[in-house]
């Protein structure tokens, strides 16, 4: 049977990002996605100018509906605009008959700067979604908010993990695309202890989508019984190879060519 991916995540009307990427990502990489949106956004490659969060009981529906008939392999969750969000998040995943996979990609702030959650949802989401997530995919201004401290250098980035790691995730993947180093090192902390990714920086401006993008990744990989590193691993691959087939649209940061295919062979 083919992997299915539930995704949890806001609509990106530009096409790049969001539950739009997570579609693409998933069935690029030989997954199904079946979706339960969070919230509408108006946003294109240079920014986010509304959001509409939908209703916790018309989520909930979604989610109900989804299970009832198709099921799920893993789940991935994006936008979460508020408590409400959350909270029916976090107790539909508690509902679960048995644990599925969960990737946790704690979307705080766009590609183009624009904070996405309420600062008022933060404590839901570190007390009733974290410690229920198989892993959490952070960028470096979410760990930072996360935390409520600066990280700058790879020896910050590391204690953020492991930190984080505190707050109950089976994983984190603190993401450091952010950073301005030549060389991109992503840490990924387990309770085996700490592992450091690294790949050369790429030069473009069509990375809108990019954490979205790589969850979807991880999770359509966890969902077709891939090892967390594996997923990982083959997670960043698919984002490289999607910046470099970047279709080139838009006047801001751009969206990535997610047709591309990865050969899970030459990791």
């Amino acid at each position: 049977m083919i992997a299915r991916i539930l995704v949890i995540a806001g609509s990106d009307s530009g096409g790049g990002a969001g539950i739009q990427a997570d579609i693409k990502t998933a069935m690029a990489l030989g997954g199904f996605a079946t979706t339960a949106l969070t919230a509408l956004t108006a946003q294109n490659t240079r920014g986010v100018s509304a959001v509409l969060a939908i209703p916790p009981d018309f989520l909930r529906a979604q989610l109900d509906s989804v299970m009832a008939d198709i099921g799920a392999d893993a789940i991935k969750t994006g936008m979460l605009p508020d408590t409400a969000s959350i909270e029916t998040v976090a107790d539909f995943i508690e509902s679960l008959s048995q644990p599925l996979p969960f990737v946790m990609d704690p979307v705080m702030v766009s590609t183009s700067g624009d904070r996405l959650q309420s600062a008022e949802a933060l404590h839901a989401l570190k007390t009733r979604l974290i410690p229920r997530a198989t892993v959490i995919t952070p960028n470096i201004p979410e760990a930072e908010i996360l935390l409520g401290e600066t990280i700058e250098g790879e020896a910050a980035q590391r204690h953020a993990a492991e930190s984080l790691l505190r707050l109950g995730a089976g994983a984190v993947l603190v993401k450091g695309g952010h950073g301005t180093e030549d060389i991109v090192t992503d840490v990924l902390a387990t309770a085996d202890g700490i592992i450091t990714l690294t790949g050369p920086r790429i030069s473009s401006r069509n990375t809108h989508g990019t954490g979205c993008t790589l969850a979807s990744a991880i999770a359509t990989g966890l969902a077709q019984g891939m090892d967390l590193e594996t997923s990982v691993r083959r997670a960043r691959a698919y984002v490289v190879a999607a910046i470099h087939a970047a279709p080139g649209l838009g006047d801001g940061h751009g969206p990535l060519g997610h047709g591309v295919t990865v050969d899970p062979n030459r990791l």
